[in-house]
């Protein structure tokens, strides 16, 4: 986000902008889905819940994520745990 000045925006108007530009979104934020209705983006939704947000945890789930980006469909979220796997 910090690489098109969005860092500073609130989660919505992230949303709204990431739409435009892009088919899913991938977060690390566990509570984005009770914050936003992310029914109303048209733009998929992935958070990662890894043990930590360190990237040597994230990699765990990267096969997950990869599984996840080929057939999430707009407005849709899922949550990819390392518990899950």
């Amino acid at each position: 986000m910090k690489q098109r000045g969005w860092e500073r925006l609130d989660d919505g108007v992230v949303l709204e902008l990431a739409s435009v530009e892009f088919d899913v979104f991938v977060t690390v934020d566990k509570d984005l889905p009770h914050q936003q209705n992310l029914s109303r983006f048209d733009i998929g939704v992935i958070v990662l819940r890894a043990r930590t947000t360190r990237l040597a945890d994230l990699r765990e789930l990267l096969g997950a994520l990869r599984a996840a980006l080929d057939d999430i469909k707009p407005s849709e979220v899922r949550i990819l745990s390392w518990r899950d796997r």
